[in-house]
């Protein structure tokens, strides 16, 4: 039997919402026909955007969207994106497939998509191929109130009124192709550009975010702080806001990557060994940013993460179109539960990627649209959202299929949120085996319980043929003596927890 112990009564931080954020980038079928299809399409859309999958976004409760890109970004000029969209200049999209990107989808329909979802936004600057005049000038399009010209140009264009930016990213992954920079060459350069990313207006100011590190490159983390903070007055921390990092699980290594659908069980474990691991990047980096920023003013930005495995058969290897199965749904949870638990520095994350690409939560295929196990796992984890985390800890054996390889058995975090309930979301990392569960609370005595589970054969996954093969069902067989709840916690399964 395992124990999860719950210290109610030790509030440990809050858990920004953001860190339920996602990306779509300029990728395959992310944008078109994932997100966009255009105002003339036969898929039911509000001004382009799909109806079906916009109304399931919301249901999950995204908080944040990240856009243009990913490697995307770097190469992205936005005002190749504005005006009538039978004048925008085409591109090729040299990234990913070679593909035509007729820049339909720009910054107008970006900010539309993010209303229409009520989520904020993040938005990626290109410093890799582009100018600090076209980053400087983005920001005054986008959110500059008053006369100058690129405010008269947004208003020509059709929206008088300035938006609201939420969070602007200076480059993106500037060691690798956002110009294959040293981190003290790209410091410099992120010094210059976010300069001229204003803050037009104050009562809104946008959180800057430095390009970070590639997984364990911690002399990254360390090169960029040490230049950015040089000569630098304590009060502006560097000149950021956030500091990002991107981790993707390959369970075969990068070359291999290995099948989405087909795997047995000593790859299972050995996923789910790499998904933990993301835990000590955060430690160790954290670490790294400790030594400039002992307050945590700079939050930590996991803006890409997620399952990366070979693309299904027959599709364009440029549009990284992969399945999903429980193995990616227990990715998500083992990666949210760390997310939550380390929220004192991870202050945003966004799963990479929202449609049609590595890990996403939805799945199209013309008018027929999918919700995937890793969707499920995001819409049962909602209520974590803007919580406070709680003191909590499990008693669990280790398991794996090798020695190399081991993990938790079971994997928890806890929140309380305004209302008075309490959340834990709790995974059984097992291929094959049921955890008898007894959940302890340190002085509460509870009153009301419910209880929700995702759980199905580790291969499972939902296809356009059978698309509720795996989906979230109610769970209500607690056994209930004071303030300890026993339950049966099913293998490779996914559960919440509400109590109060």
């Amino acid at each position: 039997m395992a124990k999860l112990v719950v210290n109610e009564t030790k509030e440990l931080g809050k858990i920004q919402e953001e860190i339920y954020g996602h990306f779509a980038e300029h990728l395959g079928r992310c944008i078109y026909e994932g997100l966009y299809v255009g105002e003339d399409s036969v898929i039911p859309n509000r001004n382009g955007m799909r109806t079906d999958v916009v109304e399931a976004l919301k249901e999950m409760k995204i908080p944040v969207l990240r856009w243009p890109g990913g490697c995307f970004a770097d190469e992205y000029h936005w005002k190749d994106g504005i005006g009538p969209k039978e004048n925008r200049k085409k591109m090729i999209n040299t990234h990913w497939g070679g593909v035509v990107e007729d820049n339909s989808f720009g910054t107008h329909e970006f900010m539309e998509l993010c209303e229409q979802l009520g989520c904020k936004t993040y938005i990626n600057g290109n410093l890799g191929s582009g100018t600090v005049q076209e980053m400087s000038e983005w920001v005054e399009y986008l959110t500059f109130d008053g006369i100058s010209p690129m405010a008269d140009l947004r208003k020509r264009n059709g929206h008088e009124k300035a938006w609201k930016v939420d969070y602007f990213g200076v480059g993106n992954e500037n060691w690798g192709c956002g110009g294959n920079m040293t981190p003290e060459h790209y410091a410099n350069e992120y010094r210059r550009y976010q300069t001229y990313v204003r803050n037009y207006n104050p009562e809104h100011p946008i959180y800057k975010i430095c390009g970070g590190a590639n997984v364990d490159d911690y002399s990254w983390t360390k090169g960029v702080l040490e230049t950015t903070h040089r000569n630098c007055l304590p009060a502006f921390h560097g000149l950021m806001d956030g500091l990002s990092l991107h981790y993707y699980v390959h369970p075969e290594g990068w070359e291999l990557k290995g099948s989405a659908t087909d795997f047995d069980e000593q790859v299972w474990y050995k996923t789910l060994a790499k998904a933990i691991y993301i835990e000590t990047l955060i430690k160790r980096h954290s670490s790294v940013m400790d030594q400039y920023d002992p307050d945590k003013k700079i939050g930590m930005i996991v803006d890409e993460w997620g399952c990366w495995f070979k693309v299904e058969p027959g599709t364009n290897p440029g549009f990284l179109y992969q399945q999903n199965t429980m193995r990616d749904a227990l990715v998500a949870g083992i990666s949210l539960n760390i997310f939550n638990k380390n929220c004192d520095r991870v202050k945003m994350a966004n799963i990479a990627q929202m449609v049609n690409v590595l890990q996403s939560v939805i799945l199209t295929e013309g008018e027929k649209m999918v919700l995937t196990p890793t969707y499920h796992v995001f819409h049962m984890y909602q209520k974590h959202q803007n919580a406070t985390l709680l003191e909590s800890h499990v008693v669990t054996e280790k398991i794996g299929a090798s020695e190399e390889y081991m993990v938790p058995k079971i994997h928890e975090s806890v929140s309380k949120g305004e209302d008075g309930w309490i959340t834990l979301t709790i995974s059984n990392l097992s291929a094959n085996a049921n955890e008898r569960m007894e959940l302890i609370f340190s002085d509460l005595k509870v009153k009301e319980i419910t209880g929700q589970i995702l759980s199905a054969p580790i291969h499972a996954h939902n296809t356009f043929e059978a698309p509720e093969t795996v989906g979230r069902k109610n769970f209500d067989k607690f056994e209930q003596n004071g303030n300890v709840i026993c339950f049966t916690l099913p293998p490779h399964s996914v559960m919440e927890i509400r109590v109060r």
